[in-house]
């Protein structure tokens, strides 16, 4: 597995059920998935010697980051390898632009969009305006990504090859999860509805059921189903959407892997998107997606201000609920923003769930010691 972070360590926890060796490839020498895999390797997963190096001795790669080097991956599948996902999907997956023409050319809804190469392009686009400026490459959790409402805003605009997206009218953001296997099997989760934080564009809280229309649920999930079909993409998906205002589904973003948007399925799951990801992976039979219990899931963010040995504060307090299910992520650094755990909250009806999250949230903080 190339990478080893936060989803490496819940991955490792699943894979523990399945007796697999897990080797990991991972820059950061406390990389928090280090001490549950089979064997830690301390490497750039970006270099392609590296990657070769540490692929060739391997039954199957995979990912738990896209941004790793795919030239090494082709490579390593010339030499027979089995990869998941598919390096030439994840090169698609990796460039945003290459992603939205994908989604354009197979018809699949997502907001209006154009590609400029740097940032005196935008002049080109001016009555279009407003934009939602994405770099092609790199962005992530939030960072990549700059609004353009006005024209004299440009000088301020990333100078690198971009989309600029068409701002939509959002009424809401979903996420969709969806696996498919070699056998044909496909599957998704239910929708999760997700709420941003106001200043770090992360996903701060996350309510399943989404309590979307039943027919825009359908809409989003044969969506979701509609790309990894068009891809012949095999393992796991998160699907980001909007729902503009007047209903209709559009696809925000794609991501290869296991995501921030399927946490609360570990409590709130028949099936854990971790377990479901071994299965797709591993040609096993698709686990039940259906929901168990209503789950709020909060990301615990590094408070402003704060960098540092990692400190939690107010984990007693949380602990005291019930339904309340605390993910650390063993990570020895914090910083303001940094994702540094979840929790999930489970209650008998969603507004209950929320209620009890919203409480929880003013009752622990991440700071340095």
């Amino acid at each position: 597995m190339l990478g080893g972070g936060q989803l490496g360590l819940m991955l490792m926890q699943q894979a523990a059920c399945y007796n697999l060796n897990v080797h990991i490839l991972d820059p950061d020498p406390n990389a928090p998935a280090k001490n549950l895999c089979t064997k830690f390797t301390c490497g750039d997963f970006k270099d392609y010697e590296t990657v070769l190096e540490f692929g060739k001795n391997k039954d199957i790669l995979t990912i738990e980051i896209e941004h790793v080097n795919t030239d090494a991956l082709k490579k390593l599948k010339e030499q027979g390898k089995k990869i998941y996902p598919d390096p030439e999907i994840l090169e698609t997956i990796q460039d945003k632009g290459l992603q939205k023409m994908f989604l354009q050319k197979n018809n699949i809804p997502t907001p209006d969009f154009f590609l400029i190469e740097k940032k005196t392009d935008i002049e080109k686009y001016k009555n279009f305006f407003p934009f939602v400026q994405k770099l092609r490459k790199g962005g992530y959790d939030g960072k990549g990504v700059f609004k353009l409402n006005h024209i004299h805003q440009i000088e301020s605009a990333f100078d690198a090859p971009s989309l600029l997206e068409r701002k939509v009218e959002i009424k809401h953001e979903i996420s969709v999860i969806v696996a498919r296997n070699s056998r044909g099997e496909t599957k998704t989760f239910p929708s999760v509805m997700c709420e941003f934080h106001p200043e770090a564009n992360l996903v701060e809280f996350l309510y399943s059921p989404s309590g979307i229309p039943k027919k825009t649920e359908k809409k989003a999930s044969e969506v979701a189903i509609q790309i990894v079909e068009k891809m012949n993409f095999f393992g796991l998906m998160a699907v980001e959407f909007f729902i503009n205002k007047d209903g209709e589904v559009l696809v925000n973003e794609l991501a290869p892997r296991v995501h921030n948007s399927g946490h609360h399925t570990i409590e709130g799951n028949i099936t854990s998107q971790f377990d479901q990801f071994w299965r797709s992976i591993l040609d096993l039979p698709l686990g039940d997606t259906s929901t168990i219990r209503p789950a709020v899931m909060i990301n615990l963010l590094g408070e402003p201000g704060h960098s540092g040995k990692t400190k939690y504060i107010g984990l007693e307090n949380v602990l005291q609920f019930k339904g309340v299910y605390v993910h650390l992520y063993n990570k020895i650094e914090t910083r303001p923003m940094r994702k540094m755990g979840h929790i999930t909250i489970t209650g008998e009806t969603i507004e209950q769930a929320i209620e009890k999250a919203k409480m929880i949230k003013k009752l622990i903080k991440v700071i340095c010691d």
